[in-house]
């Protein structure tokens, strides 16, 4: 009997051995992983068609659900991740050619426009046990925090994710161009810009087959030949304050921690 007991205390140990070097196996990884990570804060703009997936306009549930299982990946990996988000899917101020709207009234809808698409991401990372906050430019205490700088920061250094919404808060000013002013301000290494194509072309790639992708280019050469990576306001912002836009297309799945992780995904722009 004995002998027994101590034949099986033996196994046991063997077992919870076995079973602590597993754990310590997959520690060492996850801390070489984020020894590996080349941005360790980044901000992630989402436009708001990026969610309408193949219906065309609205939210499209499992689209959103997609996107935020891929954020999820990048934070576990322990990147500080923000995201701005558009409206454009449920309304564009700027693009209303056939309602007569006074621009900065379309604008502010456009606003309350993002804050619904916050929501809907917010769900989606929650449900998924990603702490988040949403954050607004136009105080809505009910349903969102209001955006101030340190809390924002602080919010990233308890591993939240934390989502803007509300664009900068005043018309005339587009949602590339706040996510260009919370980058300033969070002190994040990169602005991630997710779109529907691979990088930067010369010319629509859906529209033209012969475009040309840049691997690299210069705020300056954005500017001169009028490229759609962002507004003209954004990339000046960028510009001056030497804040490095990576473009890449978020539709491939594991693009955004390829981002992360260093390798060659989408368009750099920098300074020259």
């Amino acid at each position: 009997m004995a002998s027994a007991n101590l034949c099986y205390n033996a196994r046991e140990q063997g077992e919870r051995r076995r079973s602590m070097a597993k754990v310590q196996t997959v520690k060492r990884a996850a801390e070489d992983e984020k020894k590996a990570l080349v941005y360790q804060r980044v901000v992630l703009k989402i436009s708001g068609e990026s969610l309408q997936g193949p219906s065309g306009s609205g939210i499209h549930a499992e689209t959103v659900i997609a996107l935020a299982r891929e954020i999820k990946a990048v934070h576990d990996l322990g990147v500080k991740i923000a995201i701005v988000v558009g409206g454009g899917n449920i309304f564009r101020g700027g693009r209303q050619k056939s309602f007569a709207i006074d621009r900065a009234t379309g604008d502010y809808m456009g606003m309350l426009a993002t804050v619904i698409n916050g929501l809907a991401l917010q769900d989606a990372l929650e449900k998924m046990g990603c702490y988040t906050r949403l954050m607004s430019a136009i105080e809505m205490h009910q349903v969102a925090e209001p955006f101030i700088r340190r809390r924002a920061t602080r919010h990233l250094e308890k591993d939240r994710v934390v989502i803007f919404a509300a664009g900068t808060g005043n018309p005339y000013f587009s949602t590339d161009t706040a996510a260009a002013l919370r980058a300033m301000e969070i002190k994040a290494q990169v602005i991630l810009k997710a779109t529907r194509v691979d990088g930067v072309y010369d010319a629509d790639p859906e529209k033209v087959k012969t475009a040309k992708r840049f691997e690299k280019i210069s705020y300056i050469d954005v500017l001169q030949k009028g490229l759609s990576v962002m507004d003209s306001t954004a990339i000046s912002l960028c510009m001056d304050n030497k804040m490095p836009i990576i473009v890449f297309d978020m539709n491939v799945s594991g693009n955004l921690r390829r981002v992360v992780m260093g390798e060659k995904v989408g368009s750099l722009v920098q300074a020259d």
